[in-house]
Formats: structure tokens, sequence, C-alpha cells
């Protein structure tokens, strides 16, 4: 019986990887490095080589861009040199932006565009804009006039917006033909663009009048008119939509495509489910970089001195936050000198509060993403997650407050571990729903090193807090 197809896969993508990862010399070789190589080295290596091109050739261009995301960066080179020109384009379609800079720094211009050449114009244009250099201005020039019309409908959109996600591979028929004319259409072009459930129907003006699930060109009798069966009140979306509203909706009417229109309700191109599904994916990653303050250009397998240089940013606030949750610290030095227990206790009530700010604040920017945030309901939400917050402080706090009581035999010491933690937990909650509404409000993405913020404040917050109870309680009482 033969393996799987996801058994198979898996055996190639292990034998590429162990492959390039345990044979240091085919890679110098495929990189065209200098060096001494023996005969038998070189039919090695050749062998080798023989063997990847074979896996190469069984690979789909998705699995092909994971396989190439999960190399460091000179086995991906010397892989990539080895992947056809003819399919090169479409595995940079499939790949993640972090590997792009790293697959195309050796590619001329030339070399770009002609690996780009076999895509959609959508494809192509997505690519050609947002690869590390520009080459929009180079593909216009390489496209017919009705091409390059399209192509300059699309390139004044930023990414966020439904006109950068469709493509124009849509199917039109007219409303006063027959299904069986529809069908004879259908058979007479012998395929369908990915992703199509239905035709567009529209007038000879190409306004959109509604559309035709392919269903229902099969369930019902071939002499019916279109406009007897089309739906006439579809789901569309303008071009200068949000593409996050778009997947919203195709989540809440799933939706497998819909039409898109300009303002005069022309039909332009559509958005498919695998647009949506690309968007959706693009965004978790992003946001997840972003709420640890770490750029979405980052490649995990790339050179030390380039993550360095992307890092250093959030590392620098992270540096002068710290500092002055020192600085709080420093003010209470004679409270810790005469009370060493208190030194041990402190990173709980400040670790305690991060971790609550952060379940918070990811709970937030989640509900924000999905547009369930309204001015009327943010008194609501602070009053939820600070209720929310008073509990877990009492019956944390309280816990461990008695082991304090028990470790130490200070009861009063207790209490005030006690009332560190739920102060620092409401504190940790209200700054948790505040943070990610404020950026919103001065329109910034609410992601973007939030947990970072929330850490730096929960700590400084938690030692001031802690410290200030235990001077006011414990020495000055």
């Amino acid at each position: 019986m033969s393996a799987s197809h996801t058994q198979r896969l898996s055996e190639i993508r292990h034998r590429i990887l162990t492959l390039l990862l345990s044979e240091p010399d085919l890679v110098d070789a495929l990189l065209e490095k200098s060096g001494e190589r023996s005969p038998e080295q070189q039919r090695e290596n050749a062998a080798h080589q023989a063997a990847l091109e074979q896996d190469i050739a069984q690979l789909h261009a998705a699995d092909l861009a994971d396989i190439l995301e999960a190399l460091p960066e000179e086995e991906r080179q010397a892989l990539w040199r080895l992947v056809p020109v003819g399919q090169r384009g479409h595995v940079l379609v499939e790949a993640s932006e972090t590997v792009w800079a790293s697959l195309t720094e050796e590619m001329s211009d030339r070399d770009i565009l002609r690996a780009i050449e076999p895509l959609d114009i959508d494809d192509q244009v997505w690519l050609a804009r947002y690869l590390p250099r520009n080459l929009t201005g180079r593909l216009l020039a390489s496209l017919e006039p009705n091409q390059r019309a399209r192509v300059l409908s699309m390139v004044d959109f930023d990414r966020d917006r439904v006109g950068r996600i469709m493509d124009f591979n849509i199917l039109t028929v007219r409303a006063d033909v027959t299904l069986a004319t529809v069908q004879r259409f259908l058979r007479h072009r012998k395929s369908m663009p990915d992703g199509t459930d239905k035709i567009f129907i529209t007038d000879e003006n190409n306004l959109l009048l509604g559309e035709l699930a392919l269903t229902d060109i099969l369930l019902n009798k071939p002499k019916k008119r279109v406009d007897e069966v089309m739906n006439t009140s579809p789901t569309t979306f303008q071009i200068d939509d949000k593409a996050e509203d778009a997947a919203g909706a195709f989540e809440r009417y799933n939706l497998i495509s819909a039409a898109v229109i300009d303002a005069k309700g022309k039909l332009i191109g559509r958005v498919t489910i695998e647009d949506v599904v690309d968007l959706v994916n693009e965004e978790n990653e992003s946001n997840i970089r972003r709420m640890g303050g770490i750029s979405q250009e980052e490649d995990v397998f790339a050179p030390v001195r380039k993550a360095v240089r992307r890092r250093w940013a959030w590392l620098a606030i992270n540096l002068c936050t710290a500092f002055v949750a020192s600085r709080v610290i420093g003010l209470f030095e004679e409270t810790i000198s005469q009370l060493v227990a208190l030194a041990t206790l402190m990173p709980i009530v400040a670790g305690i509060g991060g971790n609550t700010g952060n379940q918070t604040i990811t709970m937030i920017v989640r509900a924000l993403a999905l547009h369930q945030v309204e001015p009327g309901n943010f008194s609501f939400l602070i009053a939820r997650e600070l209720g929310v917050a008073l509990l877990n402080g009492l019956f944390w706090g309280g816990a461990m407050g008695l082991i304090t009581w028990l470790m130490y035999s200070n009861i009063e010491l207790g209490g005030v571990m006690m009332l560190a933690m739920m102060l620092n937990l409401l504190l940790a909650a209200l700054m948790g729903v505040l943070i990610p509404l404020i950026m919103t409000k001065l329109k910034r993405d609410p992601a973007v090193g939030s947990s970072v913020l929330i850490t730096a404040i929960t700590d400084t917050g938690g030692f001031f807090i802690f410290l200030g109870l235990a001077t006011l309680f414990l020495l000055h009482h």
C-alpha cells in the first residue's frame, strides 16, 4: 500500500532538510564557493544535487516555501538556486515576507520579473510592489495596455484595502440567457478560476446585477433564464473597503467568493476565501510579532547582525523601563534593608500583575480586531476586567498572604502581600483595557509593543505598591 500524500511530503521535507544541514560541502558547492574537492566528493555532491532536484520537482510551491523558511540563510540560498525559474514566482507568493530578501538578494531585477511572469496579474503586482525592491514601474512597462490599466487601478491601494487582495479572474454572463447557454459557455472554457463557486451577472455596461451559484446551474432546468434563479442581492465590496471588514463578512456569511465593485456599481474583480485566509494568517503573525515588539520583517534564521539591528529599539525601551523600575526600588532601600523578606516577595507581585495585564490586553486587542469594542461598551469592559481582577486578587492574594504569614510568621507582612497583589492586579486589568483603547484612539496599532508596555507598568507599579505598603504598615506602624 502506497504512503499517504502527507507522509510522502514529510519524507521529502525530512530528506531535503537533513541533506542540506548535514552536508556543508554540498552547500558550498551549490553556492559556488571555492575550495578543493576530490573527484569522489564531486561525484557525491552531484548525486546529492540530483536527488534534491528530483525532490523539488515533486513539491507544491507552498511546501517548498515552508522548507525554505525552515533553513538557515546559506542553506536556503543553496536550495533556492535549484528551484526552476518557472516555479520561483509561485514559491515567492507562498513564502512569508521575512524570507523574501534572502531569496531575492542575488537575483537581478530582470531575473525577478522573469520569475513572476507566469503568475496571475494580481500576484505579479503584489510581489512587484512588496518585494525588497519595488519593481512596479518595470512590471508596468512590460504589460499590455489593458493589463496596465488594471494594475494602475490596484497599485494606489494600501495593503489593508480590498483593492489590494482582489483578483481579476472572474466569470460573467448576461441575465437574459438560459442556464443551458451558461453550461455550454463553461464547457467551452474547459477550466474555471480557482475558488469559483458562482458566476457574476452583468449588463452591457458591466454593472453588477447579481450572481449565479454553480449549484443553481446544476439543480435548475436548463430552459430557465439566468434572471429567474440568480441572487439579485449579493454580498459585495468596494475597492476601498477595509480588507479586515471583508474577512469578517466572509466568516459571518460563509462566503467562498464575492464581487468587488466601484462606486458606480461596475464589476471590477472578486475576493476569494483563499485571499481572506492569506490575509488572516498574515495579520495573526503580524499581531503576534508586534505585541512582542518584533519587526514584521524579522526572519528566525537571519544573521545575528540583522536580528540585533531590528530588535534594538524595543530593547532600548525595555532598558529604560527597567531603569525606572530599579529607581522605584531604590526609593525603598531603607525599607528593604530592614526587612529582607521583601526582596524575595517583590518579583511575585510584579510577575502576577504582568501575567494578568497580558491576558487582558490580548482579549481587548482581539475584540478590537473583530470590531466588538464600541464607545458604548468601554465602561462595561473596564468594569468587567476590574471585577475579574478583584476576585482573582482576593483569592490568589489571600492564598499568597497566608503562605507569606506561615513562612515568615508575620501576619502584617501577609496582609501587605495580599493587598499589594490585589491592587497590582487591578492596575494591570485597568491598563490592559486602556492601553489598546488609547492607541486605537491615537490611530496607532493596538498590538504594537503592548506586552512590553503592560509589563513595564505592572513591574514598576507592583514594586511601588508593595514596597509603599510595606513602608506604611510594617515600618511606620
